[in-house]
Order: structure tokens, then sequence, then C-alpha cells
């Protein structure tokens, strides 16, 4: 059960990295942004490895439910725009849909 923690935590890390990108290229922010994003790249990169999934892909697919809720939540405490009914709607789409990839029994 350790796999949804390490998901949020890579979530963070790569949202937070590619806003750092962001911010220098998009809203004028200092070049020095881009060494934490870069850090913090990094180790998004470095949690998707302790996902505990016998293929890389099957982490990866899982992951991208929990991404996409994670940047919505991003969405709304950093950037301060609220989600609406259909960024909710699809987001607990992908959530199920990451739930089957991870979960569902294997054969």
């Amino acid at each position: 059960m350790k796999s949804p923690i390490i998901y949020v935590c890579a979530a963070l890390a790569e949202i937070a990295g590619c806003f750092a990108f962001w911010g220098w290229l998009r809203l004028g922010k200092p070049a020095w942004w881009l060494l934490p994003g870069m850090l913090s790249l990094a180790a998004f990169a470095y949690l998707l490895t302790l996902v505990e999934s016998q293929a890389a892909g099957r982490a990866y697919a899982s992951y991208g439910g929990i991404y996409i809720v994670a940047s919505l939540v991003w969405l709304w405490s950093v950037e301060n725009v609220r989600p609406d009914r259909w960024d909710v709607t699809g987001g607990c789409v992908c959530l199920i849909g990451a739930a089957i990839i991870l979960w569902g029994p294997r054969g």
C-alpha cells in the first residue's frame, strides 16, 4: 500500500519541477529556478522506481491518474484557479483507471 504515497510524492516532485521551468520561461522567473526544478524532476524519476510493480509501463500508466489529480490540486492551491466540475469528473475517472491498473487481478 505504499505505492499511492509514492505516487503522490512523485506527482508533487514532477509538477514542482515542471512548474519551475514554466515559471522561468512563461512567468519571467530567474534562471536559478531551473536548478531546484531539475532536482525535483530527478526526485520524481527516482520515486517512480520505488513503486511496487513488476513492469515499468504499468507503474507509469497507473501513475498518470494520480498525476492528473495532483495537477488539479496544484491548479487550485498554487495557481489559485478553482477546478470546475469537468476537471473534477475527469480526475475521478482517471483515479478509477489508475486503481484498476494498479490493483487489478493479474492472471
